[in-house]
This record gives C-alpha cells, structure tokens and sequence, in this order.
C-alpha cells in the first residue's frame, strides 16, 4: 500500500494479503480494518470507494494489517466487539465475547419465560463479568432487572462499568472486586457464569488468537478445567432464593460433570442444557429447590 491508494485499493489489496495467510475471513477482516482506520461503516465504504488515502490513513491500516497477520483478533485491533447486538469495548483484562456465550443468555432468558417472572425486578449477579457481556445483555432485554458484575481484575471491572455507561445501565448495573460471589450478599432470581473451563495442559493447543491474546487467567479452568465449577457453584447455590437458576457456560464434554457438581451442591440439573449452533451443550441450567 502506498499514498494516493483509494479506499477500493487498500481494500482489495488486504482481502488479497489475509486471503494468502490463510485467515478465515479476509474479505471481512479487511473491510472492518479499513472502516476503522478511516471511520466509516460498510456503506460509507462503498459510497467513497473512489477515495483517495492520505499517507497517514494508509500507514494507520498498514499497522493494523500486519498486528492481524501476526495474529491478532479483529476484536483487540479494533478494542471492541459485538455482543447481543450491543457494542462492547474490551481490555486486555477481558475476553473477546464470542458466539457461543450468547446460548447462556438465551437460556437465561429461556427460564425466566418459564419462571413467568418476565416483567419482574429480578436481581442478576454475572460471576467473573469481564467486559459484562452477559450481564448486560440480560438488562438490556430485562427493563426491570437490576445486576451485580463480580470479578478478580480491577480492569475487567473498569472496562465493565465503561461498557454499562456507554449502554445507558449504569443505574441497573453495580460491579466488585472478588472472586465469583464472595463478596456477594443474595438474593438471586438468576445468577450466569462464563468462567476459565479450559484444562491447563490444553491451553498450548489454542488458536493463536486465543493463546496470545485472551487473559491466561480467564481461560485456565486447572488439571481437568473444572476448578472454577467447583469454587462457583456452592456459593451461588447459597445464594439463590428458592427457585433461583444458576446459568453457567461449560467447554465441550464438561456438561454431565458440571450437572454432577450442581447435584452436589443442592441444585436441580433437571433442565436439559442448551446447545450452541455447533449442537455442543454449551449452557448448562440449575435450579434451587422451591421452598
């Protein structure tokens, strides 16, 4: 790429170069990279195609080019990602939300339909919030709900409460610092978790977008990836009123040995676990015995 490349140009020229690297969508990557570094969405792209870069712009893509050649996520080139249709800025403290987590927030939803508590002011706690895409996405399709974010990171948490701000909750959204609910005080109505599920001799094997990028801590769920279960799941079932559900998002074959740890700590894991578009149960579902 050089000066006077219009916005077509650099374009073409990026889809080529992510085509040869063999990533998964150059033509995509390459349009995203080229919006931010000129500010304009996909139609302002096509309307001003003929426009011509300054050295800078090009420069400014240029760099962003070679950070996702080297391997780097859209996602933490651009410091944001879309999650539940709503636009979250991430941290290097956060995970990039990914698809598959949406399936926890359709179960949530899934059981608060089944509750018939739609229009209540439930209370959400979101253990080890990150950036708070769960949380926030239940607020977001619950108007009454209020929410507590937990997390170890103080820049998680920072991120987290940016994010609820920019999304007009912070009035519906508090956050703190602990680990999943120890600083916490019930009741809930409904309590989510993403945590760490991936086994430690495991994390070497993860795509380079995971590995080198994604906070270690977020992603090491310990020897057999179920240590984070373990701590998480006694505390929310003291938590939970009667009737409450615990939500909670399990890595590939960890769905029976979840259910086995809710069984244990008194919940119910009589609800079938909700499958992602893959069909891996992804979100699996305890339920406190009603009173």
């Amino acid at each position: 790429m050089s000066g006077g490349s219009t916005i077509d140009k650099v374009r073409r020229e990026l889809t080529a170069r992510f085509a040869a690297a063999g990533l998964d969508s150059p033509e995509l990557d390459a349009r995203l990279l080229v919006g931010a570094g000129v500010h304009l969405d996909f139609t302002g792209l096509i309307t001003q195609g003929a426009r011509e870069l300054t050295k800078t712009d090009v420069a400014h893509i240029g760099a962003m080019a070679e950070r996702r050649l080297a391997g780097e996520p859209i996602a933490r080139i651009l410091g944001m990602r879309e999650f539940w249709g709503l636009p979250l800025k991430l941290s290097a403290e956060t995970l990039v939300p990914r698809p598959d987590t949406e399936t926890v927030v359709e179960a949530s939803l899934d059981q608060i339909r089944a509750a018939g508590c739609v229009n209540d002011s439930l209370r959400i706690a979101d253990l080890g919030t990150g950036s708070g895409a769960i949380l926030l996405a239940l607020l977001s399709e619950r108007p009454s709900a209020i929410g507590i974010g937990t997390d170890i990171s103080e820049d998680a948490l920072h991120t987290a409460r940016g994010n609820a701000i920019a999304l007009g909750f912070a009035e519906r959204a508090a956050f703190v610092a602990c680990s999943y609910a120890q600083a916490l005080s019930g009741p809930f109505d409904l309590i989510v978790s993403n945590p760490p599920y991936i086994a430690s001799r495991e994390i070497a094997a993860l795509a380079i977008e995971v590995r080198e990028h994604d906070p270690l801590r977020a992603l090491d769920g310990g020897a057999d990836g179920l240590d984070a279960y373990r701590a998480l799941i006694p505390q929310a079932a003291q938590l939970l009123r009667p009737g409450g559900v615990l939500v909670v998002e399990v890595g590939q074959g960890q769905s029976r040995d979840v259910d086995a740890l809710m069984t244990t700590a008194g919940l119910w894991p009589d609800i079938p676990a909700k499958s992602d578009l893959a069909g891996i149960p992804r979100a699996v579902v305890g339920r406190k015995k009603p009173r």
